[in-house]
């Protein structure tokens, strides 16, 4: 009996459908990759799925205390990840502040995400440190993401990814 069980799943076939223990572990693996993607809400909802199926699922249970506290910097990591995700085909611009440049990004990221993506920059620069910077770059066929550091990088800036912004500040 054992050995006819595991030939048909090995041929693809199977005859029993899977009890609560399964579906429960199937729903918490469908809650970590949806935290690795970067969506809180979709984990939340997995793992409370899982919970559901067996509410002695003790991985769901951590992790869905694990994500009511980090819920925040998941969403930022993965909206990050979007914007990182973007195809940059060319990036030319020549003695440009940081704010031109980064309105160029934004409008360059918009178009190529299909207006999927309307990143946002801020920058808080109280001092003006950023002032009188000049910025000069020929870029091509490289991910937003790279881009942005590239940009950082000349303005001796940084970034953060907020809910509704990335937010522009000097290192």
């Amino acid at each position: 009996m054992i050995l006819s069980c595991f030939a048909s799943a090995a041929f693809g076939q199977t005859t029993a459908k899977p009890g609560p223990a399964q579906l429960a572990e199937a729903y918490y693996k469908q809650g970590l990759a949806a935290e690795k993607a970067g969506d809180p809400v979709a984990a939340k909802q997995a793992y409370l799925s899982a919970l559901q199926m067996n509410p002695k699922h003790a991985n769901a249970r951590y992790s869905l205390g694990q994500l009511q506290l980090n819920s925040a910097s998941i969403a930022a990591k993965g909206r990050e990840a979007k914007f990182n995700a973007v195809a940059v085909p060319e990036f030319r611009i020549t003695e440009a502040s940081l704010q031109e440049s980064l309105d160029a990004l934004s409008r360059i990221v918009e178009e190529e995400s299909k207006k999927e993506l309307a990143p946002n920059f801020m920058i808080q620069d109280p001092q003006e440190v950023f002032a009188k910077t000049q910025i000069s770059l020929n870029l091509k066929k490289l991910p937003a993401g790279a881009v942005l550091k590239y940009l950082l990088e000349q303005a001796g800036a940084k970034a953060r990814h907020d809910e509704h912004v990335i937010v522009v500040l000097p290192k």
